[in-house]
């Protein structure tokens, strides 16, 4: 993947003017781009510790771990929330702390286990007998998070379906990792990525208190609280943040009062980066459908050069509605036609969008898609030999604009 930094000094000037230049620039190279907004990603964070001040962020790499947003998040002071070897390899490269990576994968690979344990990652989930069995022989030194089930019903991803120990559960739990010497020092869960129910975390919040007393009743000092992630990083989504927090503020002075006994962490991921990230699209076909049952209105399908075998896999996985913008003199008002957005692979699988309805555009022209920061570069594939989008990232320097370009050749998860 190629990594570019453009510098600019011109505090007015905004993604859609980067976006415009860009593609003015790149005539004749029409290969699809992301704009990245890195002071975007800056403004989240100080946003996030205004309306949480009790809580410290542990981005989630899986989310978006090109280097670029990983340095930025580093510099501001969070700590990271890793799933596998590659990605606490990647954190430590860049002289991240130990105690600032949490585990958070609670069913792990036990060369990763090792892997965490020879490099000082003690923080780390679990959520059945079988984990803590392989920490008691291969870490056990390791400083135990117990992860419960929550009621996430209303989220995109329920990941409770797949982690998470019942509350009934917990106490057999806690003493079979008693009996194994294994130190736990704390409770997880998460809500579920794209959580629409800020109640969801009344309930998980009131449920780990039970937990953590379980616990202290065991003999454990209970001093860690990680509340998950799945925050959305749109500004059109709700609930907003802010009531989410207000929420969480709420249920934490109630269940775990303001003292310095309970570190309290978070793992969001979507949050940070979901709306500093723009792609942009080419047609590099469009195509006017004629449909069998002699229907006679216009319909069209234009074949854009990324698709879901890329940037929009998680999209289709998800079925998340994406926020469609034409570009370069195509305005609203002109008369709309149901289309089609097709991906550029060979598979009738890589479908974008399906009769939504756009003014008719032309071979050549951009169709723009805000909002996908997250769970994009991190999920695309080459599939079909096609190449991961150019990232220009986005930075306001004072000594004017520059553009930096690096040519990278990445491996799977790298960037």
């Amino acid at each position: 993947m190629q990594i570019c930094l453009i510098l600019i000094n011109d505090p007015k000037c905004v993604v859609s003017k980067v976006l415009k230049g860009l593609i003015f620039a790149l005539q004749g190279h029409q290969d699809a781009f992301y704009v990245a907004d890195l002071g975007d990603i800056k403004q989240k964070h100080w946003r996030f510790m205004k309306e949480l001040p009790r809580v410290k962020p542990f981005y989630a790499v899986k989310c978006n771990s090109t280097n670029e947003v990983l340095q930025m998040l580093a510099t501001l002071g969070t700590g990271f929330d890793c799933a596998s070897m590659g990605e606490i390899d990647m954190v430590l490269r860049m002289g991240v702390p130990a105690a600032d990576i949490v585990y958070a994968n609670p069913c792990k690979q036990v060369s990763h286990i090792k892997y965490a344990a020879a490099h000082g990652v003690c923080k780390m989930t679990f959520d059945c007998e079988a984990e803590l069995f392989k920490i008691a022989a291969f870490h056990p030194k390791a400083e135990m998070i117990l992860r419960i089930a929550t009621d996430d019903r209303d989220a995109w991803c329920a990941l409770s379906s797949k982690y998470g120990a019942l509350v009934e559960q917990c106490e057999d739990l806690l003493k079979t990792a008693k009996n194994l010497n294994i130190q736990v020092i704390g409770v997880s869960f998460h809500t579920g990525s794209g959580c629409k129910n800020t109640h969801s975390f009344c309930k998980a919040i009131e449920d780990a208190r039970k937990v953590f007393e379980i616990g202290k009743k065991l003999g454990y000092q209970m001093r860690l609280l990680d509340i998950g992630g799945g925050f959305s990083g749109n500004s059109e989504f709700r609930p907003t943040f802010e009531e989410f927090a207000d929420v969480i503020r709420q249920s934490l002075n109630q269940y775990f009062p303001n003292n310095k006994e309970v570190e309290i962490i978070s793992e969001p991921g979507r949050y940070y980066v979901e709306s500093a990230f723009t792609v942009a699209l080419n047609i590099i076909t469009k195509k006017e459908v004629y449909e069998k049952d002699g229907n006679s209105r216009r319909k069209f399908s234009y074949i854009l050069n990324d698709g879901v075998y890329g940037t929009f896999l998680d999209f289709y996985l998800v079925k998340e509605k994406q926020k469609l913008k034409p570009l370069l003199g195509k305005v609203c008002d002109q008369k709309l036609f149901p289309s089609n957005l097709w991906g550029p692979t060979c598979t009738n699988v890589d479908k974008l969008v399906n009769e939504f309805y756009l003014p008719e555009l032309e071979t050549g022209d951009w169709v723009i898609f805000p909002n996908m920061g997250a769970y994009s570069i991190s999920m695309s594939t080459t599939f079909n030999g096609f190449p991961q989008p150019k990232v220009y990232f986005v930075l306001k320097s004072p000594s004017g604009i520059q553009i930096k370009t690096v040519d990278v050749q990445c491996k799977k998860g790298e960037t």
